[in-house]
């Protein structure tokens, strides 16, 4: 045999043993060409019509058989017993077989965290997973009921299976390694905007904010949560664009010993469950600098918001709570405030600012 044939047997049965999409596309074609090819010698011209061939073809050959159209002359019978019937119903069970298939593995794929997610834009990124707290991470983003809609990818490491697929909102990723950049293309990176990393312990939060941090765009945000302060310090070191945050529980200990309800204070500020919550809201740029009582008496007035400080960057690195009221505010800057709910730019009327 020719080498040429060899290969084309080869591959015929490659097709064959895997009952590809190809093979099995080819087949149905073949099929229904042949079925119409011998209707019209059986003269059974009512079932010709491109329309009607189609509707017919499919009620017959799927044994629904409604009984509108039918074959009517003798040759015509046997070639839909014979022919038609026999062969396509076995072509039908093939390919809802290969349907079933294909839908098993999308849904398991989903489940497994093996999906392909590098088609996604500005997204939020949660690596790790902590039994209560990460839910209660997702939770509290969904609570925003004015955020932007962004889909979310919760990206572990340490487990088999989607732990929140009763959540829409959240996509699952397996990832081998927090540090592979591979993996971190699957899950689109370098497009997230926003973006968590509370890994399971203080080392795999550091080595992941250190990949990460050179790969993200430059108008999104990181947030680290650590144990250990002193790492907190040594990221902010050599990672200007991660803002830190570590356990405050001394620190909120004492201030409810001192302060009897500061620990409720703290509660209602973070969580945007119930009560007033702290959000934040970045200036246009093009606005003209004024003094922080004319945004102080606005925001209270309008959006029964109170100021907070002001920052002037994503990381607050330099924020000044509670400035004096001739503080100057100049566009660009960052508004910490606390509200009922958050206030979006296009809500404020800058210009009625002065």
């Amino acid at each position: 045999m020719p080498l040429y044939f060899k290969k084309l047997a080869m591959l015929l049965r490659a097709h064959i043993d895997k009952a590809s999409w190809q093979l099995l596309m080819a087949v149905t074609v073949l099929h229904i060409a042949a079925t119409w090819l011998l209707l019209l010698a059986a003269n059974e011209t009512e079932l010709l019509g491109l329309n009607t061939y189609f509707y017919y073809y499919v009620v017959t050959t799927s044994t629904v058989g409604y009984g509108d159209m039918s074959a009517v002359t003798p040759m015509g019978r046997l070639v839909v017993a014979l022919f038609q019937i026999p062969f396509g119903l076995a072509l039908f069970g093939v390919l809802l077989g290969k349907v079933g298939q294909l839908v098993t593995f999308w849904v398991k794929r989903a489940m497994t965290g093996n999906k392909n997610l590098a088609h996604l834009t500005d997204h939020i990124v949660i690596f790790g997973w902590h039994e209560q707290r990460t839910k209660k991470i997702v939770d509290y983003i969904l609570a925003d009921n004015k955020r932007k809609d962004r889909q979310i990818i919760l990206a572990v490491n340490d487990l088999e299976e989607h732990p929140l697929a009763n959540y829409s909102e959240v996509e699952f990723a397996h990832l081998t390694s927090f540090t592979d950049e591979k993996e971190l293309e699957r899950i689109a990176i370098s497009q997230a905007d926003k973006i968590i990393i509370d890994g399971k312990d203080d080392d795999q939060t550091f080595t992941t904010a250190l990949m990460i941090s050179p790969l993200i765009k430059e108008a999104a945000h990181i947030s680290a949560h650590f144990i250990d302060e002193s790492k907190v310090s040594l990221l902010r070191t050599h990672c200007k664009n991660i803002e830190c945050s570590s356990t405050k529980s001394a620190e909120i200990l004492v201030r409810a010993m001192q302060d009897p309800g500061s620990s409720r204070v703290q509660e209602e500020l973070l969580s945007t469950l119930h009560g007033d919550t702290q959000f934040s809201v970045r200036l246009p740029e093009n606005i003209a600098a004024l003094p922080f009582s004319a945004f102080f008496h606005y925001f209270k007035e309008k959006h029964d918001a109170i100021i907070l400080g002001v920052a002037h960057d994503l990381n607050a690195f330099n924020m000044d709570l509670n400035p004096p009221l001739h503080y100057q505010i100049k566009g660009g800057d960052i508004l910490h405030y606390i509200s009922p709910e958050r206030i979006l730019p296009s809500e404020v009327k800058w210009s009625e600012i002065k």
